[in-house]
């Protein structure tokens, strides 16, 4: 998720009552919950590092408790104030927060590294998600609201209901969540239902459309063709209304971009792949793109070769949205 989801959760956390009640908790909280997403730092010069590391080490379940520590020994010394064990365990919940939100999205999150190496993800929210954005500004803004009209009508002041309304954001996320969950596993079931090609789908896939409640994108992988179909929850799903596409076969040209480190750190990343080769004037193109982010028409995970007939590669690079 973006980070200003996870800033609002660990506030929501603090408010709800984890925290040890010193000062600086709230913002020990907002802290931990980001805390995992400090793997960012060593890969902003290099895409490629970005996808090796990005959602790994620092978001395994299993180090949660070394990663609560950085946030909670800043805020500690800061502020001047004493360890204490709920300070923690409350920082732990806020980072292990973290990842499960990354959890429910499509880009997924090596949960159990050191043992598993594996991306576990849930294909139920988008990473920008307006809905749970606005249970988390709700709650935030309300309490102020509450102030306001309290103070010009002349009631005692008060701190608000924080904690009420944290509760409140808390249980409608996990509500909502569950609801995307369900939704998500209909979509499947509804393009499970249908035969493509006249045979039964080798694997199919439903994604979240970004800034729709109802909508997914489904992918089906049959024998040589993938098909790309729409998905709209609030309608009979039409099992017509999708576009085939046909990836390449094996080739050398394929195999030279592969010896590549741009392609091999994408094809292990890559859970959802789509080959392309395009002929243009002296070269060949070959593209690798992960449907999870983007269609075969419009992708945005992809990477991109020009290869000569001879295999040797004349441009390889990676794009995260609009390779043009």
């Amino acid at each position: 998720m973006d980070n200003i989801t996870h800033t609002l959760v660990g506030l929501m956390l603090a408010r709800a009552g984890l925290n040890d009640g010193q000062k600086g908790a709230a913002v020990m909280m907002m802290l931990a919950a980001n805390a995992p997403d400090i793997d960012f730092l060593p890969t902003l010069s290099d895409s490629m590092t970005f996808l090796e590391i990005h959602r790994g080490y620092t978001h395994a379940l299993p180090l949660a408790p070394l990663m609560a520590l950085a946030p909670l020994l800043l805020v500690k010394l800061i502020t001047r104030t004493r360890f204490t064990l709920t300070a923690y365990l409350s920082c732990i919940v806020a980072v292990v927060s973290h990842s499960l939100r990354d959890w429910t999205n499509v880009y997924g999150v090596r949960l159990l590294l050191p043992f598993s190496p594996e991306f576990y993800r849930l294909d139920s929210t988008d990473i920008v998600d307006l809905v749970i954005f606005a249970i988390l500004l709700l709650a935030l803004a309300a309490p102020a609201m509450v102030s306001l009209v309290s103070a010009e009508i002349g009631s005692r002041k008060g701190s608000g209901p924080k904690r009420g309304w944290a509760w409140f954001a808390l249980l409608a996320l996990l509500a909502y969540d569950t609801g995307r969950w369900v939704a998500h596993d209909r979509a499947v079931s509804l393009i499970d239902a249908h035969n493509y090609m006249e045979n039964r789908a080798w694997r199919i896939y439903a994604f979240p459309v970004r800034f729709s409640v109802v909508g997914w994108r489904g992918v089906v992988y049959g024998d040589g063709f993938v098909y790309e179909v729409p998905v709209d929850l609030s309608k009979d799903f039409n099992a017509g209304a999708g576009e085939f596409s046909y990836p390449a076969g094996k080739s050398i040209l394929m195999d030279a971009a592969r010896s590549t480190r741009t392609f091999q750190v994408f094809e292990k990343f890559n859970k959802v792949p789509f080959w392309r080769m395009q002929p243009l004037v002296d070269v060949t193109r070959v593209e690798l793109i992960d449907l999870r982010f983007g269609s075969i028409n419009y992708p945005r995970f992809e990477a991109i070769a020009n290869v000569e007939n001879d295999g040797k590669i004349d441009d390889v690079r990676f794009t995260f949205g609009d390779p043009e």
